[in-house]
């Protein structure tokens, strides 16, 4: 609430503060850490932290009976506290700080259930987000050439000098890594593996959105072929992620794609140049998000930790509280009118209507905002909706006050919060002049998209598996277009082979028989002649007496 209230002071006063606290004075050298306090990082961090109070309150009962609960609170609260480093520093020093502790901290959250396939998705997880920090690593060291790491200070140099938007395009890079864009997508549904409390709170507002977050702050030192390039990137990334959803049955993957799809609107809208609307729908995002993975976390719970959208079914009657938040949140998402969902998306959308670039971006954001909700509605009707299914049948109910709490905090914030925000942040409204039709477009999209979501989640489709006709389409489209096997199987197989060739050819073939064996076998056959002198040493002492006068003869 404090962060809140200052954040509304510092907009109101048009105010910015920057604190510098001299840690170490050595000679003419001060390091110095720095910290910036503005309208924009307050206000989200105080959705951060009302958040992660929603997720640690609710995780409480979520993970009842775990021996080390404390140990997951404290990792929470590690991850939180990386989090406000990364969003209050100016500096790259110190924000590859806050990056490496969420790298860090999230990978010690994934792999929390400790079996095989968390460890597997937590070497995926850190593995990918490594290729970022050393982006940001390689920024700092090409930061030498100015006078500080603050980089808030050369954001205009950068953009402009031909050297130097060299920092641009790294920063970008970490920033795709972290925010899970196409070539690294596949590592943010085997985040899955992670407890649901840390899924809610990383897929809102921590781990994935902190890239979003370095390009809103490094947006004016964007030059346009890296926009272009950003900008197509992340369409894609938005148009593949709302088609993987559709072909998903883990619930917490449905829920983690469309966190995909979202953050690739966040960085498209950025590319075009609107910082503030990816900011705005940043925030929107955080609160139904959260609320989603709580209530997915809470049905998972009830049904005994099982995960699979074909077992559930006709839950609105056995857990109609939680299904309520459930379809409040999910209709946020689809940006029906006047939720918290709505007035960004939709927003970002007629924007993007008015700013006319090509015909593929019009497109590819119409088709995936008419994806998002057909998957929604296909998740709909699969789990509150739909006939009992497999474990429906066992006693499932809205137990857990403390969960139910946890996720009321928030459904206020989901549902008034987008319009408060949109008072807040934008004092005079953006002006939009559209014709009927287009104006009218995303409605029509999101009619259209719900009717295809509801014909998609028929069961008679299931009955004689329509998808085995299609099962390679089906598989490709499924698996986000092969990136999660080119990203295992492509990255260990490969190296792995090459190994073992240069294992057997060199370390057991040429070099074996030219380097240590050969030394062996020279020396084995010198020492055997000498060992043949040593035996028979009178004979041979006559034969070279014999030779030694034969030389002195001929000389």
């Amino acid at each position: 609430m404090t962060s809140f209230i200052f954040s509304l002071k510092f907009m109101i006063m048009d105010y910015s503060l920057m604190l510098e606290f001299e840690l170490l004075s050595l000679n003419s050298n001060s390091i110095l850490m720095t910290l910036l306090f503005d309208w924009m990082s307050l206000l989200f961090m105080s959705f951060v932290l009302f958040i992660s109070s929603m997720v640690i309150y609710y995780s409480m009962e979520y993970m009842e009976g775990d021996l080390n609960i404390n140990r997951f609170i404290m990792l929470v609260v590690m991850f939180v506290a990386s989090m406000m480093l990364l969003i209050i520093s100016p500096n790259l020093i110190s924000i590859l700080l806050g990056w490496d502790g969420l790298g860090l901290v999230s990978y010690c959250l994934v792999i929390y259930y400790q079996n095989v396939k968390s460890y597997n998705a937590g070497m995926l997880t850190a593995l990918s987000n490594r290729i970022g920090d050393v982006a940001l690593l390689m920024s700092i060291a090409w930061m030498l050439n100015y006078g500080s790491w603050n980089f808030i200070y050369y954001l205009d140099f950068m953009k402009n000098e031909m050297t130097m938007s060299f920092i641009s395009w790294l920063v970008m890079l970490a920033a795709m890594t972290k925010s899970a864009q196409i070539p690294f997508s596949s590592w943010l549904p085997a985040a899955m593996a992670a407890p649901t409390p840390v899924s809610s709170l990383v897929h809102s507002s921590t781990l994935v959105t902190a890239g979003v977050y370095l390009l809103i702050r490094f947006n004016f030192a964007l030059s346009l072929n890296l926009m272009y390039f950003l900008l197509f990137i992340s369409t894609l990334t938005m148009f593949m992620a709302g088609l993987g959803a559709n072909y998903e049955f883990d619930l917490k993957k449905i829920i983690a794609l469309s966190t995909l799809s979202q953050l690739g609107l966040m960085m498209s809208i950025l590319a075009l140049g609107e910082y503030e609307l990816a900011f705005f729908h940043l925030l929107t995002h955080a609160l139904f998000k959260a609320l989603l993975f709580m209530c997915a976390g809470c049905m998972i719970h009830n049904l005994l930790n099982c995960q699979d959208i074909r077992y559930m079914g006709g839950l609105g009657s056995m857990m109609p509280l939680t299904c309520s938040f459930f379809f409040v949140a999910n209709m946020a998402l689809c940006g029906l009118p006047f939720l918290s969902g709505f007035y960004s998306k939709d927003l970002i959308l007629e924007i993007m209507s008015m700013d006319y670039l090509n015909m593929y971006i019009y497109l590819i954001y119409f088709i995936s905002t008419g994806l998002t909700v057909c998957y929604t509605f296909r998740l709909l009707y699969y789990t509150i909706l739909g006939d009992n299914n497999f474990i429906a049948y066992s006693s499932v109910s809205d137990l857990g006050f403390t969960m139910l709490k946890g996720m009321s905090g928030l459904i206020m914030l989901v549902i008034f919060g987008g319009s408060m925000l949109m008072w807040i942040m934008f004092p005079s409204p953006y002006f939009i002049c559209l014709p009927f039709l287009m104006k009218m477009m995303t409605l029509i999209v999101v009619i259209s998209g719900a009717i295809l979501g509801y014909e998609l989640s028929k069961f008679s489709l299931s009955y004689n598996l329509k998808s085995l006709s299609w099962l390679k389409s089906s598989v490709f489209f499924g698996s986000m277009w092969n990136m999660p096997y080119i990203s295992t199987f492509g990255i260990n197989y490969y190296p792995i082979y090459l190994g073992s060739q240069i294992y057997k050819n060199l370390d057991q073939g040429w070099s074996e028989y030219l380097g240590s064996q050969n030394i062996f076998n020279n020396l084995k056959e010198s020492s055997m002649f000498l060992q043949f002198i040593y035996n028979n040493n009178f004979k041979m002492h006559m034969i070279m007496y014999v030779f030694f006068f034969i030389f002195l003869f001929m000389i």
